[in-house]
């Protein structure tokens, strides 16, 4: 059976749209597993293609027995700018007009591609990180935009430097940050807080070295060894000399290389 060019909408009942007699408001409803494509807008006007799992969710009234679920995958369907901190502000308030909330928010993690040239031997290849994204709106025009950036780095120890007549351990370690940020006053891209952590790093990595370039990135963490609480406070230096940044989170582990667990610290700050 064909489907009709157009649903009939008379007489088909709004069951979501009808009152609730329990008088309890619910603080997020809407759906989440969401997995859509995505566009990434990032420096000099690049754009990337990826997928994302999102969610999805506003406040419902306590009068109210239920949102309009489809409304969601359709803001989603029609959103056709490159994800920004500015344009995350624009789908939030999207989000509100669209659902009549007093509040929402959308919540989105997804892999994340940046290429890199070898320091020494200058070949290219591609780093995956694991980003986020998250903006909160409501009805007077309010939004908080969140980015969130899982940087994979090298650190090198430098207690193992001093005490080692030669030598130091040193290991992978993730650079998370996430920072929410005033898309009015200045945009920050997901390879901004890349470039961050790796800055604060005993030594970026790459997922493609020859054999000078390993000899490079050797010596290069040596002569840069970290502690984890070192890590942390130099991000925190970048986040507070930043104009969009309002507030921030960074957490650094250390995979150790001589213990089966984690080295950890974080710094949670509002400027």
């Amino acid at each position: 059976m064909n489907a009709p060019d157009k649903l009939p909408v008379a007489g088909i009942a709004d069951v979501q749209g009808f009152a609730d007699s329990r008088n309890i408001a619910i603080d997020d409803v809407g759906i989440r597993g969401l997995r859509y494509p995505l566009q990434v807008a990032g420096r000099d006007g690049k754009v990337q293609a990826t997928v994302a799992e999102m969610q999805l969710t506003v406040a419902l009234p306590a009068e109210v027995k239920g949102t309009h679920m489809s409304r969601l995958v359709a803001l989603i369907e029609e959103w056709a700018e490159p994800m920004s901190a500015a344009s995350l502000a624009r789908l939030g308030q999207g989000l509100i007009k669209r659902l009549e909330a007093e509040r929402g928010s959308i919540d989105m993690s997804f892999p994340y591609f940046i290429r890199k040239t070898a320091p020494v031997s200058g070949v290219e290849s591609l780093l995956d990180y694991t980003a986020a994204a998250r903006v909160t709106a409501d009805i007077n025009g309010q939004s908080e935009v969140v980015l969130k950036m899982t940087t994979p780095v090298t650190s090198l120890c430098p207690c193992s430097r001093e005490i080692s007549d030669y030598g130091a351990h040193n290991q992978r370690s993730h650079v998370t940050i996430e920072a929410s940020i005033d898309p009015t006053r200045a945009d920050l891209t997901l390879e901004d807080l890349a470039a961050i952590a790796e800055g604060a790093a005993s030594c970026e990595i790459w997922g493609l070295l020859k054999r000078p370039d390993e000899k490079y990135v050797t010596e290069r963490a040596y002569d840069n060894a970290k502690f984890v609480e070192d890590l942390v406070r130099d991000v925190a230096i970048a986040m507070n000399a930043h104009p969009a940044v309002t507030s921030y989170v960074v957490e650094a582990e250390n995979f150790e290389s001589i213990h089966n667990h984690s080295a950890y610290a974080r710094i949670a700050r509002r400027k």
